[in-house]
């Protein structure tokens, strides 16, 4: 790895020299796993508490649902849902590393006026033409997701050259254009489930390390979504072990930080890899 290990989030390093834990705050009424769950009466609140104790490193937190076939909601309802739950996380949890999922510059903004230290967009600049350049200015670390079409569309027969290919330069374009704004920390995410079939999302896995060549921090999000659940057979709420499982295989592939609904878990995968890794470098027998 040649990329940086760690990421400036507003003065506070987050280092990467071990993979770290981005816990989901969906407050949404409509995410395809834990919608309605945290979107009204704070609920969110004991969420977030539960997770920074599980060990989540940063909360994401996303007003607008991006499930396939979800719509866009309007910018006003969004920042309605995004803005107090930024700073209420802030208040009671000051400590807290907050990344905002969003495809507009003017929550993003509003987010980062309030505290949030990171950007997280799905779109990877293409539903807002001023993102990239937003980001620059607030100095914020930045996720560049690749999606095929758009959530509405997205799986509707999606189709790929060579899909890691395809992946890759899509990437490569958006980190030059970054970088010439002068966007110092961006974290890759591949996108899997955006755009892609179960095959797309299987390939991209096992071709997860190929993307160290673009000397950024890789960020993956499977949690409990259907390239699992429909290889189990199982809906997402009884997706957790088939999560565990491709969280696992992403870590052994590069993985730098897991984006997850259940953080005591992927914790757990991250202690078990760590333990191998070790083991692994010992080539003495026990005695």
């Amino acid at each position: 790895m040649s990329y940086p290990l760690s990421l400036n989030c507003r003065g506070t390093l987050l280092t990467l020299d071990q993979p770290r834990i981005m816990g989901i705050l969906n407050v949404t009424p409509d995410s395809f796993y834990d919608g309605g769950k945290f979107d009204k009466d704070q609920a969110w609140l004991s969420h977030v508490e539960r997770m920074l104790d599980e060990g989540a490193d940063l909360i994401d937190v996303g007003g607008m649902s991006s499930r396939p076939g979800a719509d866009l909601i309007s910018e006003e309802e969004e920042l309605k849902r995004v803005i107090p739950v930024v700073k209420g996380i802030l208040k009671n949890f000051p400590q807290a590393l907050v990344s905002v999922d969003t495809i507009r510059s003017a929550v993003a903004r509003q987010a980062a006026d309030e505290g949030a230290v990171m950007v997280n967009d799905i779109s990877a600049g293409k539903f807002d033409p001023e993102m990239f350049s937003t980001v620059a200015e607030l100095k914020l670390p930045y996720v560049l997701m690749h999606m095929q079409g758009e959530p509405s569309t997205m799986q509707k027969d999606p189709k790929y050259r060579k899909v890691t290919l395809d992946v890759l330069d899509f990437l490569i374009q958006k980190v030059g254009q970054l970088r010439e704004l002068g966007v110092a920390d961006i974290v890759i995410d591949p996108g899997f489930g955006f755009g892609k079939t179960v095959a797309h999302n299987y390939r991209l896995l096992r071709d997860l390390a190929s993307f160290e060549m673009l000397d950024c921090p890789i960020l993956v999000g499977a949690s409990r979504k259907s390239m699992i659940c429909r290889v189990l057979g199982v809906s997402p709420e009884h997706a957790l072990n088939g999560t565990t499982a491709v969280h696992a295989l992403a870590l052994l592939n590069g993985a730098n930080l897991l984006r997850v609904h259940d953080v005591r878990q992927a914790v757990e995968v991250i202690q078990i890899m760590d333990a191998y890794a070790q083991g692994s470098s010992d080539t003495r027998p026990e005695a």
